[in-house]
């Protein structure tokens, strides 16, 4: 059970954020927007570091001094599959005006959430590696090291569900659809852990690479679009500082935990 509950922490975290539509009159100020998009950021970059390539280098070292071939490898494909995502996917982020990716129909409501949705696939990828590096029983992925990670990405994904559900209530969306269009944007993380976790058997050899995957993904997502997001517009150093809030405490998380 400890398991389930721990792929679920993340998406309640979203849901929670999501549910700020039904409690907040208001948009999210630019100031509130950007101090949270810059924690979200602090929270998946700390992530990335401790749960996710730092245990990679760790199982691969008994190649000795290659060992950060699995960590490099996988760092890479992550990112270039989040680029394809990219390029392959239309989404519209937040304050911005041009659509990304190819040419859509899709309304504007439907592209803000699949951005947030592109936030969260390498997230949920993250966890569901992590349990399922934990259910082997010979990763030396604990427990608790597990939880901190699910923790932590719940923390970050509860403002980027208000950051969802409240702009789509501006754009003159009925509160209860805001929310479910949150929610919708969260689904992908348990749904992602779980495949991954279906898939453990196969992915004993190649769990560094897959730790390291995730943790390139995530690092594609805060690099090419939160920091850029948390660094706009006047007063940038919120941005800044709510990124070291969020590293500080995801760092907290895992040594504590793990």
């Amino acid at each position: 059970m400890e398991t389930v509950y721990g792929i679920l922490i993340p998406f309640l975290g979203t849901s929670l954020g999501a549910a700020c539509v039904f409690f907040m009159k208001h948009s999210l100020s630019d100031r509130v927007q950007r101090s949270l998009t810059g924690f979200a950021s602090g929270v998946m970059v700390a992530a990335s570091i401790w749960s996710l390539l730092i245990p990679a280098l760790e199982q691969s070292a008994a190649m000795g001094t290659w060992q950060f071939i699995p960590a490099a490898a996988g760092f890479w494909i992550g990112i270039l599959f989040l680029l394809l995502l990219d390029r392959t996917i239309p989404h519209l982020h937040q304050n911005s005006e041009a659509a990304e990716g190819p040419g859509s129909n899709l309304q504007r409501t439907t592209m803000m959430i699949l951005a947030v949705t592109l936030h969260n696939i390498p997230e949920g990828m993250a966890v569901g590696v992590v349990y399922a590096g934990y259910r082997l029983g010979n990763s030396g992925i604990t427990a608790a090291g597990a939880l901190a990670l699910s923790l932590g990405i719940a923390i970050q994904n509860f403002p980027e569900g208000a950051i969802i559900s409240m702009p789509l209530r501006a754009e003159g969306i009925k509160k209860s659809k805001a929310f479910a269009g949150g929610v919708l944007s969260g689904i992908v993380e348990p749904i992602g852990a779980v495949l991954t976790i279906l898939a453990s058997g196969f992915i004993v050899p190649v769990l560094p690479y897959l730790l390291s995957f995730a943790a390139g993904a995530m690092l594609y997502v805060v690099v090419e679009e939160l920091i850029p997001e948390m660094s706009q517009g006047e007063h940038s150093n919120l941005g800044t500082i709510f990124f070291a809030v969020g590293f500080s405490i995801m760092m907290i998380l895992d040594v504590a935990l793990g």
